[in-house]
C-alpha cells in the first residue's frame, strides 16, 4: 500500500512538471534585480504568519510564543533577536525540570516548545555570542526532550580528522538481527536535531537513522569544500562497524545543502549505498555568480540573511566576491561527476522554487546509469513544498519515508 500511494503521486507531479519544465528552463535565464532583504518589521510581520501556517522555518512554534519574543526586538540586533527568544523558551524549559517527575508526558512537550524556540533564536546561523548560546541551549534542551524517547537516542562521537563527529543514533525497537540504516544530512539553517524528531516516523518499518550535521552547519567539525564529502564517507564507515547495523542496506537523505552531499555521495559512495533520497539538490546552476547576485541575495522564499547564512559555511570565504569565485567549485559538472555510475535515488523539488533552480534537478535527472524517481510539485517551492497542500511533514511521510522503506527492503 504504501508503495503504491507513492509512485500514484509522483508519477502525477513528475508528468505535470515535465509538461512545465521548457518554460522553467527559459524563465530561470532572465536577469533580475536583486532583492533587498526584510527588515525587522517586515520579518517580525512573515514570521508570525509563517508561525500560524505552519510554514519553515517556524513550523511548530506557537505564534503566541513568536508575538511575545518579537515584542522585545526593535532592531536588527543579532543578540537582541536571541535574547528575546531565550527569555521566552527559558520560561518553558523552567518549567519542564519542575514537571519532570510529576508529570513527564507534559515536560516531554514543553521541552519541545523549549527547543523550537531556542533553535528559531540562533536561527539562521549563531552568529553572534547571543545567537551562540541559544544555540547551546537548544542542544540542551532538545536532549532533555530526547530522554523520553522509546527506543533511546545514542549520542555518537566518530574520531575524525584529530576532531569528531556528533551524531543522533536510533535503532528500531526489539529489532533482531541487523537493521538497515538511514544516514540524515540537514540543509544550511537546519539542523541533526531537526532531523531526529522527524525520522522518529521511520522506526516503526524496522529502520533505524543516523542524523549528522552538514559540513559548515551546527557541531560539524569541517566547513564546506569541494572535499568535505569525506567527512560523510567516514560516517559510512562508523555505521558499518556497528554489528546491529546491515551494512548491505544504507541509505542517505538529504535536504537542500544536505542534498547536495546525498546526490554527491550517491555518486563518490555508489558502492555502499543502496539510495540516496535528495530534496531539492544544488547541483550547477546554483552555483554560479548570476544565481548568487540574482536569485540568492535578498531572496523572499527564505526568511532573511541567506546569503551570509551560506557565506558562513564555506571554507575561507569572508566576501561576497569570494563567495561568488569559490561557489562554481562546487558544481558537480565542475567537478567531473555528474554523469558518472550512482545509487539509486529519488529526487524531490518545486518547480517554483527560488532558492534552487529547477533546471538544476532536471539536469540530475538526465544524468547517470540508472533510472531515477522523483517527486516535482509544479505549484512547490523549496523542498517541493506547498503550504496547505504539501507542508514539509507531509512530504516527509508520505514520499520520503515510503521511498526509504522501499529501497532498504532485504534482496529478494
Amino acid at each position: 500500500m504504501i508503495k503504491e500511494q507513492f509512485y500514484f503521486s509522483g508519477l502525477l507531479f513528475v508528468f505535470f512538471a515535465l509538461v512545465s519544465a521548457n518554460a522553467s528552463a527559459q524563465s530561470g535565464s532572465v536577469e533580475h534585480q536583486p532583492r533587498h532583504e526584510r527588515t525587522i518589521e517586515e520579518i517580525k510581520v512573515e514570521a508570525i504568519h509563517r508561525a500560524e501556517v505552519g510554514q519553515y522555518p517556524l513550523i511548530g512554534l506557537d505564534p503566541n510564543d513568536v508575538k511575545e519574543a518579537f515584542e522585545s526586538i526593535h532592531t536588527g540586533d543579532k543578540d537582541e533577536w536571541a535574547a528575546a527568544f531565550m527569555r521566552v523558551a527559558d520560561r518553558y524549559f523552567n518549567a519542564a525540570k519542575m514537571l519532570e517527575k510529576t508529570d513527564p508526558q507534559k515536560a516531554n512537550a514543553t521541552y519541545i516548545r523549549a527547543w523550537r524556540l531556542y533553535s528559531f533564536g540562533r536561527w539562521p546561523i549563531p552568529a553572534s555570542p547571543g545567537k551562540q548560546r541559544s544555540y547551546e541551549k537548544a542542544l540542551e534542551a532538545f536532549l532533555d526532550h530526547a530522554k523520553f524517547y522509546d527506543p533511546p537516542l545514542e549520542i555518537v562521537h566518530i574520531p575524525f580528522e584529530g576532531k569528531e563527529i556528533i551524531g543522533y543514533l536510533r535503532l528500531p525497537k526489539d529489532a533482531e538481527g541487523p537493521v538497515p540504516l538511514v544516514i540524515a544530512v540537514n540543509g544550511l539553517d537546519s539542523r541533526k536535531e531537526d532531523l531526529t524528531e522527524s525520522f522518529s516516523a521511520i522506526l516503526p518499518f524496522g529502520v533505524g537513522y543516523l542524523a549528522v550535521d552538514g559540513p559548515g552547519t551546527g557541531q560539524n567539525p569541517i566547513k564546506v569544500s569541494p572535499t568535505s564529502d569525506r567527512m560523510l564517507s567516514r560516517v559510512i564507515d562508523y555505521v558499518q562497524s556497528r554489528p546491529e547495523v546491515d551494512k548491505n542496506r544504507l541509505a542517505m537523505h538529504g535536504v537542500s545543502w544536505g542534498a547536495y552531499w546525498a546526490t554527491k555521495m550517491a555518486i563518490v559512495e555508489r558502492a555502499r549505498l543502496r539510495g540516496c533520497s535528495a530534496q531539492s539538490p544544488p547541483i550547477d546552476r546554483f552555483f554560479q555568480k548570476d544565481f548568487l547576485m540574482n536569485s540568492l541575495l535578498g531572496n523572499r522564499e527564505y526568511l532573511f540573511d541567506q546569503v551570509p547564512a551560506l557565506m558562513n559555511i564555506l571554507e575561507g570565504v569572508n566576501s561576497l566576491d569570494e563567495m561568488a569565485a569559490y561557489l562554481p567549485k562546487m558544481s558537480l559538472v565542475q567537478q567531473g561527476l555528474l554523469g558518472k555510475p550512482m545509487a539509486p535515488m529519488l529526487v524531490i523539488a518545486g518547480v517554483l522554487d527560488t532558492q534552487v533552480p529547477i533546471e538544476d534537478e532536471f539536469l540530475l535527472l538526465s544524468k547517470g546509469d540508472v533510472p531515477k524517481d522523483a517527486w516535482i510539485n509544479p505549484q512547490g517551492g523549496h523542498l517541493g513544498r506547498q503550504v496547505g497542500v504539501w507542508p514539509d511533514p507531509v512530504i516527509f511521510k508520505r514520499v520520503i519515508i515510503p521511498w526509504l522503506v522501499q529501497t532498504l527492503r532485504p534482496a529478494s
